[in-house]
């Protein structure tokens, strides 16, 4: 039904974007091939040509452009961060091992570990950035996430308060029936 209601909204609007016969129609150009006439292509001062699907333009995108894409590019420098920090704890950890074994080498120092872990981490982001496998696969997940119906606060509240319940009701019929068939066995067998 709604499916239905979306695409009677998208014709409606189709026939109201339409230019009337005193309005001049805009020519999309000779860069539009054979049986692309029905994509928008925007024109030089921004507006969108007539048409049943909009062309991304080319170019920069701001940050409230990006969508969900910026979840990747925020998992790329985190990622990028975490090796970079585990990098460098496995570093000083080798290089105090390396210290108990050749003493001459001293402490573990800050101003080489740490631009050492950081190159390393940036340059496993990148890697992995540039391997379109991985961000495409990436990219899909975090469009798949944002498909999600995500719960409402109450919701999350009022399950919450669900399992704490049910929670301390098992408990207390689980401790009762241990006290219960404690009572049956020492009857039974004679205990103390």
């Amino acid at each position: 039904m709604a499916i239905k209601q979306d695409i009677e909204r998208e014709a409606g609007q189709r026939d109201a974007s339409k230019p009337s016969a005193d309005e001049p129609s805009v020519d999309a150009g000779p860069d539009v091939a054979p049986g692309d006439e029905g994509l928008q292509v925007a024109a030089h001062d921004g507006n969108l040509l007539e048409g049943s699907h909009d062309v991304a333009l080319v170019g920069a995108m701001a940050p409230s452009q990006m969508g969900v894409r910026r979840f990747v590019y925020a998992g790329y420098f985190a990622a990028a961060i975490g090796i970079a920090f585990l990098l460098s704890k496995m570093i000083d950890f080798a290089w105090l091992k390396l210290q108990i074994w050749r003493p001459a080498i001293g402490e573990p120092r800050d101003e080489i570990v740490m631009p050492l872990s950081a190159v390393v981490g940036i340059g496993i982001a990148l890697y992995y950035w540039y391997r379109t496998r991985a961000r495409q696969l990436a990219e899909e997940v975090t469009d798949e996430m944002s498909k999600v119906t995500w719960p409402t606060r109450t919701e999350v509240s009022n399950g919450t308060v669900v399992v704490i319940i049910t929670t301390l009701v098992s408990t207390v019929f689980f401790a009762l029936m241990d006290r219960f068939w404690g009572f049956v066995t020492n009857l039974v067998y004679g205990g103390t």
